[in-house]
């Protein structure tokens, strides 16, 4: 197999590559003035497995440059062109919230659909789509952060419970009190706005003495966890840690969690961050090795 990086994502390529036993593909993108890019592919993917490697963060301005890449590793004769995406976006948009919206899950899903033979990532946020299948119709696997997230959460955090800031997050937070062997719960969220939330905890259960941490699969804009936090100090808890799989960090989100007390962020390498220090290329590795040779799991 030949390792593609999509510039900026030349550490997790390395880590898979290694993992994976593979070699590291050469390729250049040239960003012209007008904004347009040129994709040259240097190291022939004849014959070769090629995988592509580019967390969607900002996906935007990559997607074209990307499927120019994917069609030219198949044109120059490539056996099969897959995309390792740590993280995959457009995927909370999975239903019409308002009408008129687009379905852009379904939409990008499909777009990259066209363009590659197989998709790996790590934990999208699949909640009324169930399985990444429903949207890419390649093979598809998708690692979990679970144990990585509930090995660091042990070995860094004294006496922790685990909990998630809303509802939907129990998916994630209760995966990783499995893997950690720790108690959780879930807030309860009410949305006021864009950037205004609400949270509360739910009666019931004893976590005094315990430090909370609070857990999701993606911080973006942090007013959620910010809410959380500020909820669960007026309760009596310490500061909290806040562990995710994904860090965003849009504008603003480090300064809210800041204003918050949250004591401590820690997310995955998924995507390249000060606070990503929780390693998932392993896992990735591994669903990408099945895919690779012809496996067509969806993890």
């Amino acid at each position: 197999m030949l390792v593609y990086a999509y510039p900026g994502n030349e550490r997790c390529a390395d880590g898979l590559a290694a993992r994976l036993g593979a070699r590291r593909g050469a390729a250049d993108w040239h960003r012209f003035p007008d904004g347009e890019t040129l994709v040259r592919i240097e190291t022939s993917p004849a014959g070769e497995r090629a995988c592509l490697v580019c967390t969607l963060v900002d996906p935007d301005p990559k997607i074209l440059p990307l499927l120019f890449a994917a069609d030219t590793l198949r044109e120059l004769g490539a056996a099969s062109v897959g995309l390792a995406a740590p993280y995959l976006a457009y995927m909370r948009q999975d239903a019409r919230f308002h009408p008129g919206e687009a379905l852009s899950a379904r939409r990008f899903c499909g777009l990259l659909s066209g363009h590659f033979d197989w998709l790996a990532t790590v934990d999208p946020h699949l909640h009324r789509t169930k399985q990444l299948t429903e949207v890419f119709s390649g093979s598809a696997h998708v690692a979990h952060a679970a144990a990585p997230l509930a090995e660091w959460i042990r070995a860094n955090l004294g006496k922790p419970f685990l909990v998630g800031p809303d509802g939907e997050s129990a998916q994630w937070v209760s995966a990783v009190a499995e893997h950690a062997g720790l108690p959780w719960t879930s807030l309860v969220k009410e949305r006021l706005g864009d950037r205004e939330v609400r949270v509360s905890l739910p009666q019931g259960g004893d976590w005094r003495g315990r430090m909370p941490v609070l857990v999701d699969d993606i911080i973006s804009s942090g007013q959620t966890l910010a809410a959380a936090a500020r909820s669960l100090q007026s309760l009596g808890f310490p500061a909290p840690a806040c562990v995710a799989v994904h860090g965003v960090f849009a504008e603003g989100a480090r300064a809210a969690l800041q204003a918050a007390g949250v004591a401590r962020i820690a997310v995955t390498n998924t995507i390249p961050q000060p606070e990503a220090v929780i390693d998932v290329m392993p896992v990735l590795a591994e669903g990408i090795a099945g895919l690779s040779a012809g496996g067509d799991g969806t993890g």
